[in-house]
């Protein structure tokens, strides 16, 4: 591995488990009415005192496990999930996508953050600042406020939009005037992502829009991405590793359609992809001695010497069969019968239904045999002079056995010398006309070379196209559900319900036909089409031929035009798409290549269609939210574009906004700075702590008897709260 590659190899993080911490201490609030803010995110819930520096944070998740070493039920949070391998399958959140519905688990996570702040009095005795999303269903907000003004007693409560919070944390006055601010909030969600306009400090809810992609959702597209490129992992990626692989690898491109562009170059996609080494066991293997090793390197030598022997012994013994029965037919051909009746008794007796038939295999023998000697090495055909053979011509009357036996021997040597002198006389023959088509082709290349090089390309470009065809149709087996696999299992299906013989015929000794006509044997062909042809090799070596008289005498002809050079240029890119490791390379197969995966995931915010869900990207909302107003409320609004939520963070995210924003935009109008918040994971919490502290808390919050009187779904109007039933 060379330093280049170590440097982008990043190690998959081992899960720690939880740490143990006490409930704080709850003497400092006892009794007195400091607000309780509890931020209800779809993957964190944060909670605290509005006095604290900070809130307790824990993942908004609960199992219900049993336990089975004691066979105790236990319930756990957050964190604590983490430690019991079997909880993790039962987790649930309170949130289904980007509604609250769970609330089992709803109150399970605020008990857990009401003991871990040490509160041990009888009910909550502090007025509480609750967030919750962008046009809550009143069905959540009923059921929400049920539970804390009879459940937990809380004296009163105040709903919030968490993202108008951050954007008031990080916009707030610094004296004690009125907050005034104007801005665009883009709020990037678990499951949403939300664009609120904001004119003089309050939300324009009525234009606010809102689309159903999320972390949550990116998260998902990038684990099935992954799944999609390695389908044969040996480890199972969970989905908090493609989390942390969304967090830290992947990036906004200003421009998604040229950066795939550049990535089309193996060079660029090698120097933007990120390594992620996920863990693995490297088995052991038991070594052995050199004495061993050098042992069972001469015992799979004298093996192969053997297997070759063998192989070199019935490919003669096949070829010189086969020159006998070539030798017979042309005999029984040239020995025609006059008699037509005659002759079509012997045919039937050989086994041929008509001449034609009988040509056909004599054809068939021709080009086996042709085929044969090809192979065999030109150093077995030459022989300087004819050996003799005496016994061939003596009649079996006038031989005892060992004459008969030396009788046979020397017929099969005769018909062995009789083939190699016939090869010798066809490899003199093609070489004969092997010179002369090169002379007409050297002819025609002079009179008439444009034709000629035409004549060789479309020669290469048929070729290639075969090759290419047969490695589709390769692929296209491997997948059963494809066409070609479906047709495979048709033809076997067929062939296997073909009765030919029934089973009485066949107990009767009836014999089976199959093969007797040549169309039979096609089957074997149609089963079995991905398999190396005979053909496939004298293809290439076809190619090999015209590409190298086109590189001699053609200029426009390059070696890039070469099949070699275009099957290495889209090998290069799909290697450094997805580089293959060695068999036996444990570290390697355990790892997984991000490349074009770091900007594609991201793109969905911009176009939810890539994956396959049906809404209008983020720019299109921006540009529809904007529509709505005026020129004078728009330049006011542009001139303050706020980001928050985890995506935030992204790299390329404030270039890609400002990007999609300008062109939307009049020239004249000023677009101010993309501002990220400070800390978009805290910073709606310290919003609402902040908000909280000030005299206006008490005058929007929905006491015990107002919720006594109105019921759980009414709010009261105000510039952070949602819209919908607000008095």
């Amino acid at each position: 591995m060379d330093e280049a590659e170590t440097s982008n190899v990043f190690y998959v993080p081992t899960p720690s488990l939880p740490s143990i911490t006490p409930p704080d201490s709850y003497e400092p609030y006892r009794s007195k009415p400091v607000p309780l803010i509890i931020d209800n995110g779809s993957s964190n819930l944060r909670f605290g005192f509005s006095t604290s520096a900070s809130p307790h944070s824990s993942p908004n998740v609960i199992a219900k496990y049993k336990e089975r070493k004691f066979n105790q039920s236990l319930l756990l949070f957050g964190d604590a999930i983490d430690a019991e391998s079997g909880a993790k399958s039962q987790g649930k959140t309170p949130w289904e996508g980007d509604v609250l519905l769970n609330f089992d688990a709803m109150e399970n996570a605020l008990d857990y953050a009401f003991v871990r702040l040490g509160i041990d009095a009888e009910g909550i005795e502090h007025p509480v600042l609750m967030s919750e999303r962008l046009c809550s269903p009143l069905h959540s907000r009923a059921l929400t406020s049920e539970l804390m003004f009879e459940q937990y007693s809380v004296p009163s409560l105040t709903y919030c939009v968490d993202s108008m919070m951050s954007f008031y944390y990080n916009n707030k006055p610094t004296s004690d005037s009125a907050f005034g601010a104007d801005g665009l909030v883009v709020s990037f969600n678990t499951a949403s992502t939300s664009v609120i306009p904001i004119l003089q400090g309050k939300g324009v809810l009525s234009h606010a829009k809102r689309i159903p992609w999320g972390t949550q959702q990116s998260t998902e597209y990038l684990l099935k991405l992954i799944q999609l490129k390695y389908s044969s992992f040996p480890t199972r990626v969970t989905s908090a590793q493609a989390s942390w692989m969304l967090h830290n690898f992947c990036s906004f491109a200003t421009d998604y359609p040229a950066v795939l562009r550049s990535l089309k170059m193996p060079a660029n996609m090698r120097a933007a992809e990120r390594i992620i080494q996920f863990p693995f066991a490297i088995p052991v293997v038991e070594e052995k001695t050199e004495e061993e090793l050098t042992r069972i390197a001469e015992k799979r030598k004298e093996q192969g010497k053997k297997l070759q022997e063998l192989a070199a012994k019935s490919r003669m013994e096949k070829l010189a069969k086969k020159e006998n029965d070539l030798q017979y037919l042309t005999n029984l051909k040239e020995g025609k019968s006059e008699n037509k009746r005659e002759w079509t008794n012997t045919l039937q007796n050989e086994g041929f239904d008509d001449d034609a038939a009988l040509d056909e295999t004599i054809k068939k023998l021709e080009v086996d045999v042709k085929r044969a000697r090809k192979k065999d090495p030109d150093g077995q055909d030459d022989v300087i002079e004819e050996p003799s053979f005496p016994l061939i011509d003596v009649p079996d009357a006038d031989l005892d056995e060992e004459g008969i036996k030396e009788k046979k021997k020397q017929k099969l040597m005769k018909a062995g010398f009789d083939a190699r002198a016939r090869a010798r006389r066809e490899k003199e023959k093609e070489r004969e006309e092997k010179e002369a088509e090169e002379r007409r082709e050297e002819e025609e290349r002079e009179s008439n070379f444009d034709d000629w090089a035409a004549r060789l390309r479309r020669e290469q470009e048929a070729i290639m196209n075969k090759i290419k065809e047969r490695g589709r149709r390769k692929a296209a087996l491997s997948d059963r559900k494809s066409a070609a696999a479906q047709a495979r299992m048709k033809n076997i299906a067929s062939l296997a319900a073909d009765e030919r013989v029934s089973k009485k015929k066949r107990k009767a000794g009836a014999e089976d036909m199959f093969g007797a006509d040549d169309e039979d044997w096609q089957i074997y062909r149609k089963l079995n089409a991905a398999a190396v042809s005979s053909d496939e090799e004298e293809e290439f070596n076809q190619l090999r031929v015209i590409e190298s008289k086109l590189l001699m005498h053609d200029p426009t002809f390059t070696t890039q035009h070469t099949h070699a050079s275009l099957t290495s240029q889209r090998s290069a890119l799909i290697s450094a798409f997805r580089p293959q490791y060695e068999e036996g390379d444990i570290e390697g197969g355990a790892r997984i290549h991000l490349n074009t995966e770091r900007w594609r995931v991201c793109e969905t915010f911009f176009s939810p269609g890539m994956a396959g869900v049906d809404s209008a990207g983020l720019g299109e909302v921006l540009q529809s939210v904007l529509a709505r107003f005026s020129e004078d409320e728009k330049a006011r609004l542009v001139k303050n574009v706020f980001i928050t939520g985890g995506p935030s963070q992204f790299p390329g995210l404030q270039e890609r906004l400002h990007g999609t924003l300008r062109p939307i935009l009049p020239p004249e109008m000023h677009l101010g700075d993309i501002v990220r918040a400070a800390d978009p994971s805290l910073d709606a919490w310290k919003g609402m702590a902040s908000f909280a502290n000030t005299d206006e808390f008490h005058h929007v919050s929905v006491t015990a008897e107002e919720y006594q009187e109105w019921g759980g779904e009414r709010i009261k109007r105000w510039w952070g709260g949602n819209c919908n039933s607000a008095v």
